[in-house]
């Protein structure tokens, strides 16, 4: 394995990397960054394509970390060892473990979408926070859903936030990008129902069908579903709330509904 020390953040590579934390840069050059283990090797394993990989022995956190790295070197990504301190300042994590890597985006539309049986979709509708979308992929992996469908999205999917509170599941859960108009359509022409969550709605999430084929649809923290989805929902559901606040946070909502149709679909 052919590796290259870098020690000065004036490096050529290190500013590329530095630079890909901004959203401009990412849409520019189509790349991104994913930094850990977990979200390395579950990169790897959907044959993601690393263009770089960087890393610093010092800040190992187990003993699988040099297989990782020979796995990337062997799919000709180029690999860089950092020191410490450098590795600490292009980081985006407050305790790095030692691994950060550049890779290319993938982009999936709604003709690349393949069902199951009974489908099974979550669509989020213009999600502004990356942390929120980085949970609702690793609770569409928990229940097994057959992807995201991400509507006039607002956050960046591949913000290093959003790579980070998904630990990897980004890579495991088909994420598909439209606009709503377009998700309304091949909804209704697959004759999948669909489920919007919405505070105003008469019926309990736990009281309504939702073992059958299904879209649950997911709106912005602040404003929640537009009207068009609203209107185009086969049924509304919503969660009950005894305090003060009208709504819980999207990612927390999302997970109870989705378990809640796990249970249903006897899964």
């Amino acid at each position: 394995m052919r590796t290259l020390e870098i020690t000065s953040l004036q490096n050529s590579k290190i500013k590329q990397l530095v630079r890909l934390k901004e959203r401009r840069e990412r849409e520019r050059s189509q790349l991104f960054l994913i930094e850990g283990y977990r979200e390395l090797s579950r990169a790897i394993t959907a044959n993601a394509q690393i263009e770089s990989l960087f890393f610093c022995p010092e800040l190992f956190l187990g003993e699988n970390e040099n297989s990782l790295i020979q796995t990337i070197a062997n799919k000709n990504s180029s690999i860089f060892i950092l020191p410490k301190s450098l590795f600490e300042k292009v980081s985006y994590r407050d305790r790095p473990d030692g691994l950060i890597a550049i890779a290319h985006q993938k982009h999936l539309n709604l003709d690349d979408i393949k069902l199951s049986k009974n489908p099974f979709l979550v669509v989020a509708e213009a999600i502004e926070k990356p942390g929120n979308l980085g949970t609702i992929l690793r609770t569409c992996d928990g229940v097994g859903a057959d992807g995201l469908i991400l509507c006039d999205r607002c956050t960046d999917l591949h913000n290093p936030n959003t790579v980070r509170a998904s630990v990897g599941t980004l890579f495991t859960v088909p994420v598909y990008e439209a606009t709503s108009i377009d998700t309304i359509a091949f909804l209704k022409k697959q004759r999948i129902s669909v489920v919007a969550t919405t505070p105003d709605a008469a019926s309990c999430y736990t009281e309504t069908d939702l073992s059958g084929p299904i879209a649950l649809i997911l709106g912005t923290e602040q404003l929640g579903l537009s009207e068009q989805w609203i209107e185009s929902a086969d049924k509304r559901i919503s969660i009950p709330m005894k305090g003060v606040a009208d709504s819980l946070n999207v990612a927390v909502a999302t997970a109870l509904t989705l378990y809640e149709a796990l249970r249903q679909r006897g899964s």
